[in-house]
């Protein structure tokens, strides 16, 4: 038989139970980093264009990171972002990032149609532990990601 000795006067062992559960730590769920990086096949296209980066949260549809920057006029990595903490195990992600280029127009500072500024996805599938991404640059793979930087 087990037997309740409350741990002030007039509190209850019900109440005093809660407590001490309301007052241990809960179980943290381990968070990843995310190391994101452009090779140098970037500096010569883009060196020294801005740089937009977005985590999405596929699964919740939002944006959960973003950061941004230039790329290297002449030096490797092109550009480097990390987001500590940002991953949660067994979620999906995309990076999404976008570079400033204007080709043939656009607006200086806003996300253009990809013909104009070069836009990217990359999805992370089965993060479980930190994650390092480097990506190079290859126009062909271009995707949408404009309403993320919205």
């Amino acid at each position: 038989m087990t037997r309740c000795i409350p741990l002030a006067r007039g509190v209850s062992c019900s109440i005093a139970a809660a407590l001490l559960l309301a007052a241990a730590p809960a179980l943290a769920s381990e968070n990843h980093d995310l190391t994101f990086t452009g090779d140098g096949t970037f500096v010569a296209p883009h060196g020294g264009q801005a740089i937009q980066v977005a985590l999405y949260d596929v699964a919740a549809g939002e944006v959960v990171a973003t950061d941004g920057g230039h790329v290297a006029s002449d030096e490797e990595p092109a550009f480097s972002f990390t987001f500590p903490g940002a991953l949660e195990a067994g979620r999906l992600y995309d990076v999404h990032y976008w570079i400033d280029s204007n080709f043939g127009g656009g607006s200086e500072g806003s996300c253009d149609p990809v013909n104009v500024d070069h836009q990217w996805r990359v999805a992370l599938t089965d993060v479980s532990e930190p994650v390092s991404l480097e990506v190079a640059h290859d126009p062909a793979q271009q995707a949408p990601v404009c309403t993320s930087f919205e």
